[in-house]
């Protein structure tokens, strides 16, 4: 039998492409969005028909004994399903940076998985496996994956990702619904490809200035960032988002949809938003900060 269960989207607040050189990283999850395992017996429906192809592949790729994942699965009873019409139904658009492949791969776990982990996970050590054996799982779709986007959809709690790979779940400030400032969303109107933006970053990193951008501006205004917003403290969160904009549009231009160049830098220079990237970026959505959401 098939859970009942709902998996939620993501957002990465801070972190993207920090966590790989060792910086803080804020994930939360977005209920916006959502997916679920359902069975469309004749796959009559296009979106069904379509989920359950992919979902065929997905399964050849756990089952291949090279990706070393086969153990970890039920995947008789996986085929079994796939065969009866399984489908995921899911409102979370694709390539937007808010983990439609993570919210698949935690669907799979929570109903296929062999020795699960409950969603009560105490131990980093058991955090730090679960993300390992996720990321496996999602690399199928983005060629490297950390894990994390799997590990925020299958707990649906906010993940703080601390320096030296320790991790844990984390209390959010309480919203407050007579302020001004908003985080939001902006859709760029294209979805963006994760495997060719973390290429593009990879090859950065072998220039010496981007390192020591990364290690010395990056990682201060980020952990910062996510410092001030764990501790609700609003002027300083603007004051130092404002500045990992400004390192964003300087050195990750490539990962900035062209036409919002200009938008991003407006609201640096206006002091009334800030943007950053959401996920990978090339497309997706945009991340924006505003101390006056009106």
């Amino acid at each position: 039998m098939l859970k009942e269960s709902l998996f939620y989207a993501k957002i990465l607040l801070f972190g993207e492409y920090g966590i790989i050189q060792d910086s803080m990283g804020l994930s939360i999850p977005y209920s916006d969005f959502r997916g679920s395992f359902k069975f469309d017996k004749g796959l009559k429906a296009e979106n069904a028909k379509f989920s359950n192809t992919e979902l065929n592949k997905f399964y050849s790729y756990l089952n291949d004994t090279k990706n070393n994942l086969n153990s970890h699965f039920n995947l008789k009873r996986l085929y079994a399903d796939i065969k009866k019409g399984l489908y995921f139904d899911s409102s979370i658009p694709q390539g937007f940076g808010v983990g439609s492949s993570g919210a698949l791969c935690a669907a799979i776990y929570d109903n296929y998985a062999v020795n699960k982990l409950n969603k009560q996970i105490d131990s980093s050590e058991d955090l730090l496996q679960l993300k390992s054996l996720l990321g496996q799982m999602e690399s199928y779709f983005h060629g490297k994956s950390s894990g994390l986007d799997p590990l925020i959809c299958y707990l649906n709690l906010p993940v703080l990702i601390k320096k030296d790979n320790q991790m844990g779940a984390v209390g959010l400030p309480m919203e407050n619904t007579e302020g001004n400032g908003a985080i939001f969303l902006l859709n760029s109107g294209k979805p963006g490809k994760t495997s060719s933006m973390v290429n593009i970053f990879m090859e950065k990193l072998k220039n010496q200035g981007f390192r020591t951008i990364m290690k010395k501006q990056f990682v201060k205004y980020n952990d910062a960032c996510i410092q001030a917003f764990l501790k609700g403290e609003v002027k300083s969160l603007f004051k130092n988002v404002k500045e990992l904009s400004s390192i964003l549009l300087e050195n990750f231009s490539q990962m900035i949809p062209s036409n919002f160049h200009e938008l991003w830098k407006e609201g640096i220079d206006s002091n009334s938003y800030y943007l950053k990237l959401c996920g990978s970026g090339g497309g997706g959505y945009i991340l924006g900060f505003a101390p006056d959401i009106e």
